[in-house]
């Protein structure tokens, strides 16, 4: 709760300033949706701690309430949350190894979305909570292969998030 949800509120408030004087402000916070998706028989708060799943969901709502707290200013507040798991350290080392890590897409697909989000209009691009290949589809990327890490797998092949 202090790095992540705290940490969101914190610095976000700390950019204000310089955000409100910016041509095209944003905040993208790397969070769940608010709808906090996914099957509701699978209790995904047992699946990765409670603490963890407050934590991220907390940076959630702080985004959906600057969102309207900053909307006079054009600043836009959105969150963006990857559809699968993502290639990272954390997936190595801690989530699942090699076998995740050959389920999962690349960092480049977040990359992708958020470059998408933070150069779109501040003003009519906020209180979204953004999939990230949702993002892509909506440009008309629709062919996702370039980001799996083992092109061999098919879409329904890759490990989906614990929260989508």
């Amino acid at each position: 709760m202090t790095i992540n949800t705290r940490g969101t509120f914190v610095v976000s408030k700390a950019c204000i300033p310089y955000l409100k004087e910016a041509k095209n402000p944003h905040i993208l916070t790397i969070s769940p949706p608010l709808g906090m998706g996914g099957d509701p028989k699978v209790n995904w708060f047992a699946r990765v701690g409670t603490g963890y799943v407050l934590a991220k969901y907390g940076m959630t709502l702080v985004t959906h309430g600057m969102s309207k707290e900053l909307e006079d200013y054009g600043i836009g507040c959105n969150t963006l949350w990857p559809r699968t798991a993502i290639a990272t350290a954390a997936v190595q080392n801690l989530l699942g190894g090699d076998s995740t890590m050959n389920a999962s897409r690349t960092p480049e697909i977040m990359a992708d979305s958020a470059y998408i989000i933070l150069t779109s209009n501040s003003r009519l691009t906020t209180d979204g909570f953004f999939i990230d290949d949702h993002v892509l589809a909506s440009t008309g990327v629709t062919d996702m292969t370039k980001y799996r890490c083992s092109p061999n797998l098919r879409e329904d092949q890759l490990m989906l998030d614990f929260m989508c």
